[in-house]
């Protein structure tokens, strides 16, 4: 009988656990996609491994896409809640809109629309912030950056204001391309994401 009561105690609170348990819903790009690297090498994966030894039992899906802007992700990102219904949304989108000289209007109007979606799902929203090279003006690559820290403040989410901090511009730190981080560079990626992230879990 005491082997009964035991088993179904245990059994209790693995549901309860399991109950708790949340799920980290990432959308992005190739950054987060782990493109030129062993996915087991990046930021993502990285941060799998963190929660488990911080004792988070979180569940982190990646929806990430390799070449993906701020368009792609707000119309992938429906189906998305719907299908994992996240407790957390990551949302590191833009560099390919600006990489394309896209309108930072656009991609304001893009995100906000994915923020007010993850927000009405429950979600809380951790926004990734992104800069540009210096070589696109100084005009528009302020107006890029302005468009993160703009959406933090008028939603009241968290943020990251460039995910790429300490990364960028540090060629031992990149692939051949310049444009992204090799795996030398994931573990502060991760440094980066965590503080803001930490507070939502």
């Amino acid at each position: 009988m005491r082997v009964w009561f035991v088993s179904a105690a245990l059994a209790l609170m693995c549901m309860a656990q399991n109950a708790a348990a949340g799920t980290i819903l990432i959308v992005g790009d190739s950054i987060s996609a782990g493109f030129g690297l062993d996915t087991r090498l990046g930021w993502v994966s990285l941060l799998e491994q963190r929660l488990e030894r911080e004792g988070h039992d979180d569940r982190v899906v990646n929806a990430s896409i390799s070449g993906d802007t701020s368009a792609g992700g707000q119309a992938r990102l429906p189906a998305l809640l719907t299908e994992h219904k996240p407790d957390v949304v990551i949302v590191e989108l833009g560099g390919n809109d600006g990489l394309r000289g896209q309108p930072p209007a656009q991609l304001q109007q893009n995100l906000a629309a994915m923020i007010d979606a993850a927000k009405t799902a429950g979600a809380k929203v951790l926004l990734l912030g992104m800069q540009l090279p210096p070589n696109y003006g100084v005009r528009y690559t302020e107006a890029f950056a302005r468009v993160y820290t703009q959406l933090a403040d008028e939603k009241q989410i968290a943020l990251v204001p460039f995910f790429l901090e300490g990364v960028g511009g540090h060629p031992e730190l990149m692939q051949a391309d310049g444009l992204h981080p090799a795996a030398a560079g994931q573990k502060r990626l991760l440094d980066n994401v965590w503080p803001a992230l930490k507070p939502l879990l």
